[in-house]
């Protein structure tokens, strides 16, 4: 089925509180005839969505595939742009590198590019990160704003706030942050996010945000030296989550938020951020790329750089750094 009348039919769907839509209603929507949109329901039976048929109501959708498609990301997306544009594949190496390409290729700002699984998953510092497939949500988001260079660092403390404001909707867990953009639950860790940038020398071109989120991994789908560490919504709840679902709420909050940071400036965002922060006035070891330092973290400056004070009273600004609780 083409991708803009399997894009139109979905919406059809999300558009009716009662959840039935007639054959004809579709039919108008579609610009086709009855017949014809016999042929798209079976199709999209064929791909994995349980549909009923009622006489004298039409059809509805019970039930979904089950995986963050365009089409299921669509049905019931509520964004003006975050994901308006959507790259899905079932298997990729890393959805930052396409991002990346896309984003050179002049892809607009809100498409995101999201798998199944990647075979290559990218986290902070060179390090892998561990995507199976059909568990949880990679995915890479383009952004494109008009801000000095010097401030890019702040949307990836905004994007940990969406993320947690996106699991505490769908779950009744309460997530932390650890700086900059580590997201906890009990200890470990549930969400990791990437943040890179195409600049110039005085001008941002994009903003390529990666989020990973563990959402229905059992913990022998951790490898063993991260099963002590790493953990998933499913594995904190017992329940399994829509991964679609939480996908259209991160998009929402994140365009929400993005759009007071555009308007008001980075201070709303931190005040949020700083609400849910695990690491602020506790004692931390922060290791950089040139020095281990240990002390109490007092904050995060307005342009979200984490400020640790030592034992003698020197406070100290990190930029980069592996942060332990201690």
């Amino acid at each position: 089925m083409q991708s803009e009348i399997r894009n139109k039919l979905l919406d059809a769907f999300s558009k009716q509180d009662s959840g039935f839509v007639s054959g004809q209603q579709v039919a108008d929507y579609l610009g086709c005839s009855r017949t014809a949109v016999w042929k798209h329901i079976e199709e999209l039976k064929k791909d994995g969505y349980e549909v009923e048929a009622v006489r004298k109501k039409g059809y509805r959708i019970l039930s979904t595939p089950g995986k963050v498609s365009e089409s299921e990301i669509r049905m019931g997306l509520n964004t003006k742009k975050m994901g308006k544009v959507i790259s899905y594949f079932e298997t990729i190496d890393s959805t930052q590198k396409v991002a990346h390409t896309l984003a050179n290729e002049g892809a607009g700002e809100g498409t995101i590019v999201i798998a199944e699984e990647q075979v290559q998953g990218k986290g902070r510092m060179a390090r892998n990160w561990h995507s199976p497939k059909y568990t949880g949500i990679w995915m890479s988001t383009i952004l494109k704003p008009n801000i000095p260079i010097h401030r890019a660092p702040q949307l990836t403390l905004l994007a940990a706030v969406a993320v947690v404001q996106a699991i505490e909707e769908v779950t009744d867990l309460s997530p932390m942050i650890k700086w900059p953009n580590d997201i906890l639950v009990n200890g470990k860790k549930i969400t990791g996010i990437l943040t890179e940038m195409q600049a110039e020398s005085d001008k941002i071109n994009s903003i390529i945000l990666g989020i990973g989120i563990n959402v229905n991994q059992k913990r022998e789908d951790f490898p063993e030296e991260l099963q002590e560490k790493a953990s998933s919504l499913n594995i904190e709840t017992g329940s399994e989550y829509s991964r679609a679902k939480i996908v259209q709420t991160l998009l929402a909050k994140l365009e929400t938020l993005y759009e007071l940071y555009l308007s008001k400036g980075f201070i709303p965002i931190k005040l949020l951020w700083e609400s849910y922060a695990i690491s602020i006035g506790t004692e931390i070891t922060a290791t950089t790329i040139n020095q281990v330092l240990k002390g109490k973290a007092i904050g995060i400056t307005d342009e979200g750089v984490l400020l640790l004070q030592d034992d003698e009273g020197t406070t100290h600004s990190i930029y980069s750094a592996d942060i332990h609780l201690a």
